[in-house]
C-alpha cells in the first residue's frame, strides 16, 4: 500500500458494531432522502435515489448482514460507493470519522465470526480500545446479485 502503509478508512456503524471501508471508495455520503422502491427487488434492496441525476441502487446494510431492522433516525446516512465499477448507496446506522491506521495493525478475520459471515470481511482492525470491522464490498454485493435480481 502507499502512505507507507497507513490506510485511510471511512468507519460506520451497523448494530453497535464498527466498520470501515477504504476512503478511496467513498464517493459522497449523505443524509436519508426518499427511496422509490423497486418491485420483486431483493429483501436488502430499497430501493433506488436520484443523486445529480443518476439512478443509484440503495442497499440495507443492516438486512444484507443479518443485522436486526432499525428505524431510520437522524444519524442514518447513506454511503455512496463504488463496487465492482458500478455505484451503490448504502444505509448505515451513522458514519463516524475518516480514520488513518497502520495496515500492521489489521489482523486476517477470525474464521468464524458471529452474525457476520467472514467472507464479507477483510480482515480487523485493532485500534486502542475497540475493533474496527474491515468490510469486503465486492463480496457483500456480488455483481451478478444485483444486475440479474434488481433489474
Amino acid at each position: 500500500m502507499a502512505n507507507g502503509d497507513i490506510l485511510q478508512l471511512v468507519t460506520f456503524n451497523l448494530a453497535n458494531e464498527e466498520f470501515g471501508v477504504d476512503i478511496t471508495r467513498v464517493q459522497e455520503i449523505n443524509r436519508m432522502m426518499d427511496i422509490t422502491k423497486i418491485p420483486n427487488a431483493p429483501e436488502f434492496i430499497e430501493g433506488v435515489v436520484n443523486l445529480r441525476g443518476k439512478i443509484v441502487p440503495v442497499v440495507d446494510l443492516r438486512k444484507k448482514l443479518g443485522f436486526p431492522e432499525k428505524e431510520h433516525d437522524k444519524s442514518t446516512r447513506i454511503m455512496v460507493v463504488e463496487v465492482n465499477g458500478m455505484v451503490l448507496g448504502f444505509i448505515v446506522d451513522s458514519v463516524s470519522e475518516v480514520l488513518r491506521i497502520p495496515e500492521s495493525t489489521i489482523e486476517p478475520p477470525p474464521s468464524l465470526v458471529g452474525g457476520v459471515e467472514s467472507d464479507y470481511l477483510n480482515g480487523v482492525g485493532k485500534l486502542d480500545d475497540r475493533l474496527l470491522l474491515l468490510i469486503n464490498l465486492e463480496k457483500v454485493i456480488k455483481s451478478d446479485q444485483l444486475s440479474s435480481e434488481a433489474a
